[in-house]
This record gives C-alpha cells, sequence and structure tokens, in this order.
C-alpha cells in the first residue's frame, strides 16, 4: 500500500462554504514572470545535461529576484528610464566526468528567451539587465541525486498538496486571466498589458472580481479612450464568466484610478515591474495556477526546483493530478484532498505517507477506499514518467 491512508473528511466543501477568496497572478506579474524564468532556467539545463551527459544532472534555480525598474508613462507616451533587473541564483553541476557546463550562460540567455517570448514591449538591449550567480551544488545533496538504482531519492523533507475539483470561483479567475492575456484577445485589445491579477470573492451565490490590469500607455490617447477601454475590457469579462458559472458576477477593474485626475494604472511595457514593483520565486500561484486560502496549501516554490528529485515540485505536481484524477474516475465525490509527504534519501515513489481525504457520504466513502487506494499506487509506481513529463515542460508550475 506504499504507507497510503484514505480517510473521509469532516470539514464542509468549499461549494458550499459562504465566503471564498481566489487569487491569479498573472504572467506578467513580476512574481509569475521570475517563476516562469527560472522553471525556464532548469528545463534549459536539463537539455544541456542531458545532451552532454545522457541524464539530467542535480540542480536547483529555485531562487530568483526581478527588481523593478523606473519609467515614464503618461497617453500615448511610455518610457522606461532605468532598467529591470533578473538576478537568477541558486546551485547546479558545472562539471561532470570531465564535461563543463555553462550554468550561467545558459541561464542569462534562457532570461532574455523568457522575456522575449511572454511579453510584448520591452526593449532587451536597453530595458533589462540580466545576471546568474549559479554557483556549485551540495556536495551530500549532489550524492544523494546520483546514487539512485532507477528510482530517484527524494532530495528534501517535504510535501506536496493538491486538490480537486475547483470551484466555480477557482475556475473563473483562472481562466479569467487567461483569456486576458491570450494570443486572440491581445490581437484585439493590444493596449491591455501582459501584468494582470485577478482577485475573486464569492459571498455565497455572488462573485465579485476586482481586476488589476497595467495598461500599455502608448496605445491610449487620451482618458476618455482609456475610460472606453476599461468598460470594453468589463464587459469582455462579463461574457466571458458566463461560459463558466451561473452565478451572479461582478466586475471591477483598476479600482485605485483617479479618473478626475488623470491619475491611472498606465505603463509603457504592460509591466508593472518597470516602475518598482518586485518579483521573487515562490510568492505567487501554486502549482494549479491559483492562490486559494480556503484551501489546503503548500508554501513550496516549486518553478526551478529540479525534476527528478525535488519533492518539492514533484510531490506538489503530483497531489495535484493524483486529486483530479480520482474526481474524474468517481464524480460522486464532492471533493478531494491529496497530501504527500517525503523523506530525504527515500525513493520518491514511496513517500513517508500519502493520505487522502474524500468528501462524500460514508456508504460511498467505504465502496471506494480501496479503489482509491488502487488510484494512488498506479501513479506512484509511474511516477518516473511523471518526471519525465515536468522536465519536457507539461505540467506548470505557476
Amino acid at each position: 500500500m506504499k504507507n497510503i491512508v484514505v480517510h473521509q473528511l469532516d470539514s464542509v466543501p468549499i461549494e458550499k462554504q459562504s465566503i471564498e477568496f481566489v487569487e491569479r497572478k498573472g504572467i506578467g506579474h513580476p512574481d509569475s514572470l521570475i517563476d516562469g524564468i527560472v522553471e525556464s532556467v532548469s528545463q534549459e539545463l536539463g537539455k544541456e545535461y542531458l545532451s552532454k551527459a545522457g541524464a539530467v544532472l542535480h540542480h536547483n534555480v529555485d531562487k530568483g529576484l526581478i527588481i523593478g525598474g523606473s519609467s515614464e508613462a503618461s497617453f500615448g507616451y511610455g518610457k522606461i528610464t532605468k532598467p529591470i533587473e533578473v538576478i537568477i541564483t541558486g546551485r547546479a553541476t558545472e562539471y561532470f566526468e570531465g564535461t563543463h557546463f555553462e550554468v550561467n550562460e545558459i541561464a542569462k540567455s534562457t532570461v532574455a528567451k523568457y522575456l522575449k517570448g511572454h511579453t510584448r514591449f520591452l526593449d532587451m538591449e536597453k530595458e533589462v539587465v540580466i545576471d546568474s550567480k549559479i554557483a556549485k551544488g551540495s556536495a551530500d545533496l549532489q550524492h544523494i541525486f546520483m546514487r539512485n538504482d532507477g528510482v530517484a531519492l527524494a532530495n528534501d523533507t517535504s510535501f506536496g498538496i493538491g486538490f480537486a475539483p475547483l470551484s466555480e470561483t477557482e475556475r473563473l479567475v483562472l481562466e479569467t486571466e487567461k483569456y486576458l492575456n491570450s494570443a486572440d484577445y491581445k490581437a484585439r485589445m493590444p493596449m491591455v498589458g501582459e501584468d494582470i491579477k485577478v482577485m475573486g470573492l464569492r459571498e455565497d451565490d455572488k462573485i465579485s472580481l476586482t481586476v488589476a490590469i497595467a495598461f500599455v500607455a502608448p496605445l491610449i490617447e487620451n482618458i476618455d479612450e482609456y475610460v472606453s477601454i476599461k468598460e470594453k475590457v468589463k464587459r469582455d469579462i462579463l461574457s466571458f464568466a458566463k461560459k463558466i458559472t451561473e452565478k451572479s458576477v461582478d466586475v471591477e477593474i483598476n479600482t485605485g484610478d483617479s479618473l478626475d485626475k488623470q491619475v491611472v494604472y498606465l505603463t509603457k511595457s504592460g509591466l508593472s515591474c518597470e516602475a518598482g514593483d518586485d518579483g521573487s520565486v515562490g510568492r505567487g500561484n501554486r502549482v494549479n495556477g491559483l492562490i486559494t486560502p480556503f484551501r489546503n496549501m503548500s508554501l513550496e516554490a516549486a518553478a526551478g526546483k529540479n525534476p527528478i528529485s525535488h519533492v518539492g515540485k514533484i510531490y506538489n505536481i503530483l497531489a495535484m493530478l493524483l486529486s483530479s484524477a480520482i474526481v474524474k474516475d468517481y464524480p460522486d465525490i464532492e471533493e478531494c484532498n491529496v497530501a504527500v509527504l517525503s523523506q530525504i534519501g527515500r525513493k520518491i515513489d514511496n513517500p513517508k505517507n500519502l493520505s487522502i481525504g474524500i468528501a462524500a457520504s460514508s456508504d460511498l466513502f467505504r465502496n471506494l477506499n480501496s479503489k482509491v487506494t488502487y488510484v494512488a499506487e498506479g501513479w506512484l509506481e509511474k511516477i518516473g514518467l511523471l518526471t519525465e513529463d515536468i522536465y519536457k515542460g507539461k505540467y506548470s508550475t505557476f
């Protein structure tokens, strides 16, 4: 049974609770940008290791910082006056069996590539300064990483948390940001920047969304156009929300604006980090793309950790996937919570404990206990395939 414990939840499922908060930091939020950057660095290091050494070698580049710059922005105009700084640090294998890996050069080029691919209005030569300070990894952790016999050994004592299904509010918050940052929407509304944050509040059957959008100043001529664009985006969100929920939805955008003084949320680049907003790895979304204070959560920074043995990444993704698989197979389950605990040096397919909480009637719970255990065992048996998929970037970490 591999230390699998299935228990009946005695808590009230989230959809039956009267209050719910949900947050999503969009792809251009500085915390999301740095998460995406370090995850890409991990993937690029993995490719280099695999190419030259035949295996993904030990690394953890889950420490990084975006230091906001300074800018000037007004209607029809924008200029970054002090560059945005990106600093990457962590640990990685630099030498292996006579082969040298240029880990810091790989990291710096990856930062530039990621920013080019996920922002539209940054001048990489003039407006961004990139530095990497990745150092050699700890000898004991490298030893743990290398001494496995086919199944990786956990290089940390940590835990992963997942839950399913997402509530309507959670899906609405998640999908609203993805909609606003989609290629199709940007083609129609290019003045909507990438730095978008969506905060959802549900009070019984009423949902309110507070949306912060860094609008692109050079693409907006005056205050009247700004107001018109905000109203258009609001109507678009309300129309989109009808595809997800029948609940009452209210939307407010950039509530800090002072229209009479013409002090509004304008940026040159569509990013708040151009003017002082900083970003740090692990301060944003969890691996399911959300921040959900009314749910079980791990504070682990999954982005940038190695995908082979670092359970801080693997077990959080595993918990998310396992809980989703259970409710998909058994849709009568109202809610499923999964928690997976590792122990350093222990094989990752044999966690110290895997706890599965199910919200269901007593009769249904008794019928599903052994079946759910069987599903969990299956996921542990194929965890090697999961780590391969993580390395290939199949699953987001933020």
